[in-house]
């Protein structure tokens, strides 16, 4: 299935929404801490079948190796409207998907005029929640967070403070990379290129027409991509045997 890209449109709907989320948070942070997914009682400790030792360093192997992602370019939009009660809220986003075109991380930096500036990342599949999430930059831990919300139309996101130190780190960094624990209690890594970071940041906010157009190209190279992995799948069928004559 391939995952269709915002249009312009839609973008300036999901920016007012999180524009105003973020405006929420600021005003009404208690709030929004209640909608925090409230962890399980602890179950008693049960002895747990060890692993061999080859699957362990299998398993361990699998962890640590990140799944083959598409990226999008690091994008700067800036936008005011009624949902942000008329403040400026820039975003500065980067996504990574699957070659399917799944998306599976989200990263953007978003900063609400008079508001404080945070880092939020969004991961749009199955986690576990209780684990929260970590955040490295070049392999050295950033910081970790709890999720503050979940929701099935896109997934659990975290928030971080991104002061002036953070950002310039994120400048001078080649890999943004967000750990999380799947439903198989298993750590995943989801990496983000920040090769263009800085000049999305300090740059000016994407025109509506040229926003469509880098669409638009990202969306024709899912496709491709989708197609290729079918031929694929295709080839690597072996070939069904033919029925007996009667």
């Amino acid at each position: 299935m391939i995952f269709r890209i915002a249009t312009p449109r839609l973008w300036g709907r999901v920016l007012a929404a999180t524009a105003a989320a973020v405006l929420a948070t600021v005003t009404v942070g208690p709030a929004l801490a209640q909608t925090k997914p409230k962890p399980p009682a602890p179950k008693p400790p049960q002895a747990q079948p060890q692993p061999a030792p080859q699957q362990q360093q299998q398993q361990q192997q699998a962890q640590q190796q990140p799944p083959e992602l598409m990226y999008s370019p690091w994008t700067k939009i800036c936008d005011k409207g009624p949902e942000t009660n008329n403040k400026e809220v820039c975003v500065v986003r980067a996504d990574g998907r699957l070659q399917t075109g799944q998306p599976v991380i989200l990263a953007q930096i978003i900063t609400p005029e008079g508001g404080p500036r945070k880092l939020q990342v969004i991961i749009p599949i199955a986690v576990q929640i209780e684990n929260g999430t970590r955040v490295l930059i070049d392999q050295t831990e950033l910081a970790r967070a709890p999720y503050a919300v979940c929701s099935p139309q896109i997934g659990c996101s975290a928030e971080y403070n991104a002061d002036d130190a953070t950002i310039d780190k994120l400048k001078k960094g080649k890999t943004l990379t967000v750990q999380a624990f799947n439903v198989f209690k298993s750590v995943i890594s989801l990496p983000l290129p920040l090769t263009d970071f800085g000049k999305a940041y300090d740059g000016a906010p994407l025109d509506p027409k040229a926003l469509q157009a880098q669409q638009q190209k990202l969306q024709e190279e899912l496709q491709k991509k989708a197609e290729e992995a079918r031929k694929k799948l295709e080839t690597d069928q072996p070939p069904q045997a033919a029925a007996p004559k009667k």
